[in-house]
C-alpha cells in the first residue's frame, strides 16, 4: 500500500490483517494522531489503555510493548519507534473539549467526531469510541501533584511508528484537532499498511 494522507484536523478508518504492519509518519513534526483498533470479526472486542498499562506496568509504551483489547487479548506489538513517547491516557478531544477547555477556539468535531464518522461504516457506534493511543502525544505528569500538561510532540519531520497487527482489526485514526496537542498547528498525518 502506498502512503496515505490525513488531512488536518479530520479521520479515517480501514481493515488490517494479522501480520500487517501499520507505520505512522508525521510528515511535518508535532503533529499527534489518535489510534483505535477494534477485532475485525467480533467489533465488541477493542483497545484498552486500561489493560494495556496495567500489563506492561509502565505508562510510556513504545518499542516491544503489546496494545491489548478489553479482553485481554494482544492487539499490535509496537515495533519501530522513531519517537519513543506516546500517550495512552486522554480521551479524543470532542466537542466538549473545545466547550470546556478551549473558550476562545470554535467548536469543532475533534478527534472523537471524526473517529465516530470514520467508524459508521464498519457499525460501530460513538459510544463504542474508546480512549485512543495517542501517537506522538506529549503528556507530562507531575510525580507529586498527579497534575498533568500537554506539551508539544517531541516528534519531528518525518518521525514514525510502527504496529504489528496480531490479529484481523477495524483500525481508525485522526489528524488531531486539539490546539495543546499539536503545539497550535494543525497538520497532516501519513500511514502505510506493510505486508
Amino acid at each position: 500500500m502506498s502512503v496515505q494522507r490525513i488531512p488536518p484536523k479530520s479521520g479515517t478508518a480501514f481493515e488490517m490483517k494479522a501480520g500487517q504492519t501499520l507505520r505512522v509518519i508525521d510528515p511535518d513534526g508535532q503533529q499527534v494522531s489518535d489510534l483505535v483498533a477494534y477485532n475485525a470479526h467480533d467489533r465488541e472486542e477493542f483497545i484498552s489503555s486500561g489493560r494495556s498499562i496495567d500489563y506492561a506496568s509502565k505508562m510510556f509504551l513504545s518499542t516491544g510493548d503489546l496494545l491489548y483489547s478489553n479482553r485481554s487479548n494482544p492487539m499490535f506489538r509496537i515495533g519501530r519507534d522513531d519517537v519513543g513517547r506516546h500517550d495512552f491516557t486522554l480521551t479524543p478531544c470532542s466537542r466538549d473539549t473545545f466547550r470546556l477547555l478551549y473558550d476562545d477556539h470554535p467548536i469543532l468535531p475533534g478527534c472523537q467526531g471524526n473517529l465516530e464518522t470514520a467508524l459508521a461504516p464498519y457499525g460501530i457506534s460513538p459510544d463504542r469510541v474508546p480512549i485512543a493511543f495517542n501517537v506522538f502525544m506529549h503528556v507530562d505528569v507531575n510525580g507529586q501533584t498527579g497534575e498533568i500538561k500537554v506539551l508539544p510532540p517531541k516528534s519531528g519531520p518525518g518521525d514514525a511508528v510502527e504496529f504489528e497487527a496480531l490479529m484481523d482489526l477495524v483500525v481508525a485514526m485522526t489528524a488531531c484537532s486539539a490546539g495543546q496537542s499539536n503545539n497550535f498547528t494543525y497538520k497532516p498525518i501519513d500511514y502505510e499498511i506493510l505486508d
